[in-house]
């Protein structure tokens, strides 16, 4: 009988043990769904630009290297001794502006003879004409003469050129480089001096895939810059390489931009950018508009939020009437709630700022373009355009 009972309490206790334990759990619940159902709902603020059609500029983006328009390594046919160094690093030389003088003093003392020996065989060839006319001269003595004087010519001729080629100057106007020999030193012929470089305009050398050698011709406008946010100079193209690179599959293409500032340099790395006819009424939005992931790329629009259900027993206000204030004064419309819907869409071609939309959004939606990282489809939103993230990015490239 005791051991019945003291089953009993056990039993009772226990059963007493769980209810509470269920009721905790309930009221807990309840509780906390409480809690939430009267806390605020969180505003992300985005900014937002509505969709437009707008005329694209397409393009061929390719990278190249620059070259001067003329360009050479300054050196000598002739061995010799410098004398003079007639120029200095970066110095601007007009065409035929003496750059070094190779010692020529052997050669102008030869030149000195070898005129002097013109006048002799000049004087001796003017005698045999005078003879040769009065029958005291053959036809052999006039022809000797001739010859003598033929030979004469060409040794000052050889002379002038050698001392021609110990004065080395400017092929033509540019920019010169740094010397790279000394006075008194003895060089040998093909000695490179300095280098010369044409500044004024430049050759852009750069490949395109094959797939687009369709779209471009020669003179076709293009443009290029150090960096893709400033492509600051204009120019043409100038040459298309008939041929394809079978292992490549690329084509070689030149152009000539104009260099006004001297800011490119010949061996600079490039961005190109060729032209193409421009396309009307494209969708086209920031990048940052866009956010790519791994299950695609997807925008956030920004729609008014649905109405909430009315709660029942509200009356005319659950009918879509007015609840009336405190006093009796009925309470100012409040604004339409903002969400973010999230829409993916297909993505096509990019600019040095916008993307081209193909599918998923039309003209007049209006497009979230920062402060996407916060959102999630059906987050509350509050719209501040006051600053506008991509001109502002823009503005700081």
């Amino acid at each position: 009988m005791k051991r019945f009972i003291v089953g009993f309490i056990v039993l009772l206790l226990v059963g007493i043990i769980c209810a509470g334990l269920v009721w905790f759990n309930f009221f807990r619940d309840k509780m906390i769904a409480q809690f939430f159902a009267n806390f605020p709902i969180p505003t992300v603020t985005v900014s937002t630009i509505e969709v437009k059609p707008q005329t694209w500029s397409p393009g061929i983006e390719a990278v190249g290297t620059v070259t001067a328009s003329r360009g050479v390594e300054v050196s000598s046919q002739v061995p010799g001794i410098i004398k003079s160094i007639e120029f200095k690093a970066n110095d601007k030389v007009a065409q035929g502006k003496l750059l070094v003088q190779i010692d020529d003093s052997i050669e102008r003392s030869k030149l000195s003879a070898a005129e002097s020996t013109l006048q002799v065989v000049q004087d001796a060839l003017d005698r045999a004409q005078q003879l040769f006319k009065r029958n005291f001269a053959t036809s052999a003595d006039l022809q000797a003469a001739q010859n003598k004087l033929d030979l004469a010519k060409g040794d000052l001729e050889a002379l002038r050129a050698t001392l021609g080629q110990k004065q080395i100057t400017a092929p033509f106007a540019g920019i010169v480089g740094i010397p790279k020999i000394d006075v008194g030193q003895y060089v040998q012929a093909g000695t490179a001096f300095a280098t010369l470089q044409d500044l004024d305009k430049m050759k852009v050398d750069f490949t395109i895939p094959e797939q687009q050698l369709p779209q471009v011709k020669l003179g076709q406008a293009l443009v290029i810059g150090l960096t893709a946010d400033h492509m600051d100079y204009a120019g043409t193209i100038t040459g298309i390489d008939p041929k394809i690179d079978p292992s490549s599959r690329l084509v070689s293409v030149q152009a000539v931009v104009d260099n006004p500032n001297d800011e490119l340099r010949p061996g600079q790395f490039v961005r190109v950018r060729v032209k193409l006819p421009e396309e009307p009424s494209v969708i086209a939005l920031p990048q940052t508009a866009v956010v790519l992931s791994l299950y695609g790329s997807f925008v956030y629009q920004v729609v008014e939020a649905p109405p909430p259900a009315a709660p029942a027993g509200q009356g005319a206000a659950a009918q879509g009437g007015q609840a009336p204030a405190a006093g009796g004064a009925p309470a100012a419309p409040a604004g339409p709630q903002l969400v973010a819907k999230q829409i993916f869409v297909e993505t096509g071609r990019r600019s040095a700022t916008d993307i081209e939309v193909i599918k998923g959004v039309d003209p007049g939606m209006q497009i979230v373009t920062s402060g996407q990282n916060k959102l999630s489809n059906g987050s509350h939103v509050a719209v501040d355009n006051s600053v506008d993230p991509a001109k502002t990015a823009s503005a700081a490239k």
